[in-house]
């Protein structure tokens, strides 16, 4: 249902939910427990998400779904509970204090495509194709579109949910859904060397930095500069900051001695 390994200051994390990788309920809560887990895991400095099989996720699992159909409220209850564990699950990898970062192999679709783009940085096999298509048995693709949006322009985000068409790799690194196109059989060796550059980077910075990027994103001009200002003063106060300035001047390799248990209330 959910592997997970931790490869030194790496935890990567594998869907193994046959044939389609679905989103269940059972998939969430693992996701979900592991990412809380590792929230406070000092050793824990990036996370990768991965899949077993051709299909990195097909999105929630229909049948599931569909089972509730017969229940009195004819799954209203099920649904809501579904989503809305969905939606938390999206909002807790946006919020999360280490970078994410998906690895595609296969097809990412409804929810799945969701999950790609909740993540930090997404690395795709050639082979990969990536969808929003629920509005091909009618239902359109609302929660999903929450990320969608965010990361890749309006108008191109609209086809994709208007239309049910799939994109390939290729284009999916054009509109911005990845960062970076590899070859099936080296995607892993790529996906690692990546985290294993942001793994050594300071983590107080690295947590500090997507806190910040992520709450002036939703502020105007003159309060994102203000709270970016703060946040980089915060920063450059910071011991790490110190070492690593002072090593760049001396030519040598920084070594990081910043604990994790401080906060910064970018506000």
């Amino acid at each position: 249902m959910l592997d997970s390994a931790q490869l030194g200051p790496i935890l990567r994390l594998t869907l193994n939910n046959p044939p389609a990788n679905a989103l269940s309920i059972a998939v969430i809560e693992a996701l979900q427990a592991t990412l809380d887990a590792a929230r406070d895991d000092a050793g824990v400095r990036v996370i990768v998400i991965a899949a077993s099989g051709k299909l990195f996720s097909g999105g929630h699992d229909l049948k599931e779904m569909t089972a509730h159909r017969g229940d009195d409220d004819r799954g209203r209850a099920f649904f809501e509970r579904t989503f809305g564990m969905c939606s938390r699950l999206m909002q807790s990898i946006v919020e999360q204090p280490q970078p994410v970062i998906a690895e595609v192999d296969g097809i990412a679709t409804a929810a799945g495509c969701q999950l790609v783009a909740s993540c930090d940085l997404a690395v795709a096999s050639d082979r990969s194709s990536f969808g929003v298509n629920g509005i091909d048995v009618g239902l359109f693709c609302s929660t999903p579109a929450v990320a969608l949006t965010r990361n890749i322009g309006a108008k191109r985000a609209m086809e994709m949910l208007l239309t049910g068409e799939m994109i390939d790799a290729a284009a999916a690194l054009e509109i911005g859904l990845v960062n970076r196109v590899a070859p099936a059989d080296t995607l892993t060796d790529t996906v690692m060397a990546l985290s294993a550059k942001i793994a050594a980077k300071s983590p107080h910075a690295v947590r500090l930095g997507k806190k910040a990027v992520r709450e002036q994103s939703g502020l105007g001009l003159a309060d994102a500069y203000s709270g970016a200002s703060r946040a980089i003063v915060e920063n450059m106060l910071d011991a790490d900051a110190e070492e690593g300035i002072a090593a760049f001047f001396e030519k040598r390799d920084p070594v990081w001695r910043r604990k994790l248990n401080g906060s910064f209330n970018f506000r």
